[in-house]
Parts: structure tokens; C-alpha cells; sequence
């Protein structure tokens, strides 16, 4: 039987610490799945592995993207299960660790198969978006997919405000006269291992410290240049992303730099709470203080692989 260790929790909560150590343990290797890490020109603001951190386990899927490269959580999801196949061909033990809540689920339950989309829908959208803003999209959802559309205002109602999501949704409604939700669950994705899932958490005044001293850390690293050199690109899907929008309204001239920094740590924070949102809603994850000894966790997993 295959076993894919997954490890979940906030930002800046020590999943990289500990998946490295797990890695050292089962002597097998680590999968990034945070959408942000995949991307080699953002190093510092995602807080990627550093060298050592790297060259201590095998790792896949840091920094292999470029901002320039069009990559999906499709995309993820086949490259990875692909990888994973290759993995335990020769350890029936492997790690998966990262933050990415959607990217998560795309490898341990895959997605669902949607229809393609006419480019001609996909434009009218963006346009009458740009004109009437996110109202008009959840407008459009509730018209189309009610269900759905209260569904994720009682589960799950940050996603009411991510345009990316919303877009795809009414995208999906239009150019199918379909609900959206219609096409859920519809494909059966088999999975060749078991996933013995950890949470890490903390409460969250430690949470959030663990944060702001993260951020510091940052820009003393050098994330205010690496920002810099990035501003040109702004407009790119890859950037619209907590630690580079607030510096790049600093570039612009709109806020200053202290608060521009305050803004990245407020709004961590707020991703942070998103997160563990996410993930408490993952089925048969075991959570773990953040402190907790990595021997204990170790002798969890050694537990459920016998």
C-alpha cells in the first residue's frame, strides 16, 4: 500500500521544518503544493526552501514555473500524480506538503471534468466584470445556480469575493445553459494511495506573531528589490498575490512604505485565517500543536502505515 504523508496548516507554521524531517525519517521525497512556491522568480515573498532546506530531501515543484508560463491546478494535478507514480515506484512512502487548500484536493481527490468554454464567453465576462465589479458575477450565480450560489455563501463566502472563481463559474453557467454545479462530482478519480494527512496548528495569537516576524524577516532578505524588479509584471495572474500588490502600490506612489509592510503582515494574517478555514474542513486530517515533538507525529504515521 502507498502512502502519501500530506501536510497542512496556515502559513508560517512549520510544514517545511517538519516535512524535511519526515523526509529524512522514510528517506523519500517532498512535493510542493503551494501555488505560489511553483514560481522562480518570487523566492522571498512565498518563503520557498531555502538551499539547505532543499538540498536536505529531494524536492519537486519549487520554482519549476515561470510567472510567464499559463499553469492551472489542472495542470498541477496531472503533474503530480504523474510524478507520485514515479515516486512510489520505488518508496511506498512519499510527502506532499503546502498551504494551497484547492491544490491539496486536486492530488488527493482530483477535480471534476468541466466542458470548454467558447474564448467569445470567457471575454463578455471579463468586460462586463471590469464595468459592474464582483456583484455582477454573484448575480449572475445566484440567476444560474442557486443552489450552488448559497452553498458557498453559508460554507464557504470568501469565494463569493474571488473573482478568478466567480468568473469561472458564471463562465461555465453561460456556455452551457448548465448550473455549474451540475458537472460536480460527476467523475470517479482513482487514487493509487492512502493519505495519512497532518494538520499543524497553533492558537492564533502565536499564529499571527509567527507572521509579522516572518515579514520583517522578508523584506530584510530582500523582498522590497525582488518586489521591485517584479513591478513591471503586475498585471500577471502569478503576482496577484499577498506580499508583492501591497508593494507595488508603494512603487506606484499610493501608500507609503511603512504601510505598505503593515498591509502585507494585516493581510497574511487574514490568509492565514482562510486557510486553517479551509483546511479544518479536511476529512480524516489529525492535527497537531505546532510544538508537538516530531518523534510523536512520527510514530502517528509509523501507526497508520503497518
Amino acid at each position: 500500500m502507498n502512502h502519501l504523508i500530506t501536510i497542512i496548516g496556515p502559513t508560517a507554521i512549520g510544514k517545511t521544518s517538519l516535512s524535511i524531517a519526515l523526509a529524512k525519517h522514510f528517506e523519500c521525497s517532498i512535493l510542493s503544493c503551494d501555488s505560489r512556491q511553483f514560481f522562480k522568480e518570487m523566492s522571498i515573498g512565498t518563503a520557498a526552501p531555502n538551499k539547505d532546506e532543499l538540498d536536505a530531501a529531494p524536492h519537486y515543484f519549487i520554482q519549476n514555473k515561470s510567472i510567464f508560463e499559463n499553469y492551472t491546478v489542472g495542470d498541477f494535478e496531472q503533474e503530480a500524480i504523474t510524478k507520485l507514480d514515479e515516486l512510489f515506484s520505488a518508496n511506498n512512502v512519499q510527502i506532499m506538503v503546502g498551504g494551497s487548500g484547492l491544490y491539496v484536493d486536486a492530488v488527493l481527490k482530483g477535480f471534476d471534468d468541466f466542458p470548454d468554454i467558447e474564448s467569445t464567453i470567457r471575454s463578455k465576462i471579463n468586460s462586463d466584470f471590469e464595468l459592474l465589479g464582483i456583484d455582477y458575477l454573484q448575480n449572475k450565480l445566484k440567476e444560474f445556480d442557486g443552489k450552488y450560489y448559497q452553498k458557498l455563501l453559508t460554507e464557504n463566502p470568501q469565494t463569493l469575493q474571488n473573482p478568478q472563481r466567480m468568473k469561472r463559474f458564471v463562465e461555465v453557467c453561460l456556455g452551457t445553459g448548465k448550473p455549474y454545479s451540475s458537472f460536480i462530482g460527476q467523475k470517479k478519480n482513482n487514487r493509487h494511495f492512502m493519505p495519512i494527512i497532518i494538520g499543524l496548528e497553533a492558537e492564533r495569537e502565536v499564529m499571527y506573531d509567527r507572521i509579522n516576524k516572518r515579514v520583517d524577516i522578508m523584506i530584510k532578505e530582500g523582498l522590497l528589490e525582488e518586489a521591485k524588479a517584479l513591478h513591471p509584471y503586475k498585471h500577471l495572474n502569478a503576482l496577484q498575490t499577498v506580499g508583492y500588490r501591497e508593494l507595488f502600490d508603494y512603487f506606484d506612489g499610493k501608500v507609503s512604505l511603512k504601510f505598505a509592510i503593515e498591509e502585507i503582515k494585516k493581510n497574511t494574517r487574514r490568509f492565514a485565517k482562510r486557510q486553517l478555514t479551509w483546511f479544518k474542513r479536511t476529512e480524516n486530517a489529525v492535527w497537531f500543536d505546532y510544538l508537538t515533538e516530531q518523534e510523536k507525529i512520527i510514530n502517528y504515521i509509523q501507526s497508520k502505515t503497518k
